[in-house]
């Protein structure tokens, strides 16, 4: 039986690919952590981990490597992981409600829109009663929603139907409209807020500390959670909303707690990290191509696969040009660019042939 067992799991396509995830993520955070312009010896970090979270001692570690490890480092891998896994997931999400490989959070405005929200709130220094700290990504997430709900309805406008052509050329429009806004606002500001601004839209998760990821980790839990028990929602969609509406599928609930899931998984990641692109447009179709359109697996490996993607990502941003960094959001779209222009014309040539 236990032989059975394993040559079942050695067999299993899925199976090792979640295992491979597991140990690309594991080398990422190891890697993040490990490589930067002050090197710190790996004994050291496992000991300031350990003491960090068990206070657990075994050796004595100079307080500037342990402020660099703790205070900077982890929580910048961390955040890395935690802003790439909730673009990737929601872009699962999108693409699978849309049924084309082609739609995320960038290109359908969400990403423009919940910047503009967040945008407002560090220029103005709003602070909703109730709210503090919080007030920037539910700004952010309400934006966002608000963008998509244009979005749509620019289309039904429009066209009637949901094709993606319509969606990203909608998005476009409302996204160039957005931008301008946000120039506007960058242009009554002064030098300090203009700066503050452009490097915060460039897209970077350095420097943000561990209050950074207290504002993402509610949101992200509970939009991951919404995204994962609709996974057979998501199914159904691909055979239509007609077909999914036979075989018992609540159409109208479905797409809003999905299009909800989404939203808050998009606007808390662009919160605290900026715009970044392209995340949740090439990963999501990656893990399609290699397990399929089944989203009970397609959205959890693009969780775990889109946070180790970032993270290799904000490694190269440090790496490349040390001890400069690059924005991130430049090595996601270097990466990411090319990758959208392939699918579109694969996508064309596609419907061509039809």
């Amino acid at each position: 039986m236990r032989n059975l067992f394993i040559l079942k799991f050695l067999n299993n396509k899925i199976g090792w690919i979640y295992v491979g995830s597991g140990i690309l993520f594991a080398a990422a955070i190891i890697l993040g952590l490990f490589i930067s312009s002050v090197p710190v010896a790996v004994e050291k970090i496992i000991q300031i981990i350990f003491e960090k979270t068990l206070h657990i001692t075994w050796m004595e570690v100079p307080k500037n490597e342990e402020m660099i490890i703790w205070n900077i480092r982890l929580p910048r891998v961390i955040l890395a992981f935690c802003v790439g896994a909730s673009l990737s997931l929601a872009g699962a999400a999108f693409q699978g409600l849309l049924r084309n490989p082609l739609a995320d959070p960038y290109t359908i405005g969400v990403s423009s829109g919940a910047s503009l929200g967040a945008v407002l709130v560090i220029f103005f220094q709003v602070t909703i009663i109730g709210l503090g700290n919080f007030t920037l990504p539910i700004v952010a997430i309400v934006s966002g929603f608000i963008t998509l709900l244009i979005v749509f309805g620019l289309v039904r406008l429009s066209s009637r139907s949901l094709a993606i052509e319509t969606i990203v050329l909608a998005g476009i429009i409302v996204s160039s409209f957005i931008s301008a806004i946000v120039s506007l606002i960058i242009s009554l500001g002064d030098r300090d807020a203009m700066t503050q601004i452009l490097y915060w839209l460039y897209g970077s998760v350095g420097m943000r500390g561990w209050e950074y990821i207290q504002l993402i980790i509610p949101f992200m839990i509970l939009g991951t959670f919404i995204l994962l028990i609709h996974s057979r929602e998501l199914n159904a969609f691909a055979l239509g909303e007609e077909a999914a509406d036979h075989i018992g599928v609540n159409v109208k609930r479905g797409k809003t707690m999905i299009l909800i899931g989404a939203s808050l998984l998009t606007g808390a990641s662009v919160a605290v990290s900026g715009s970044i692109g392209f995340v949740g447009l090439v990963i999501p179709h990656l893990v399609r191509l290699l397990v399929g359109p089944n989203h009970r697996h397609v959205l959890p490996l693009s969780f775990i696969i889109g946070g180790t993607f970032l993270m290799f990502a904000d490694l190269l941003a440090r790496i490349v040009i040390a001890p400069r960094e690059l924005p991130i959001g430049v090595i996601t779209a270097i990466i990411g660019a090319p990758v959208f222009a392939f699918l579109l014309i694969r996508e064309k040539i596609g419907r061509g042939q039809k």
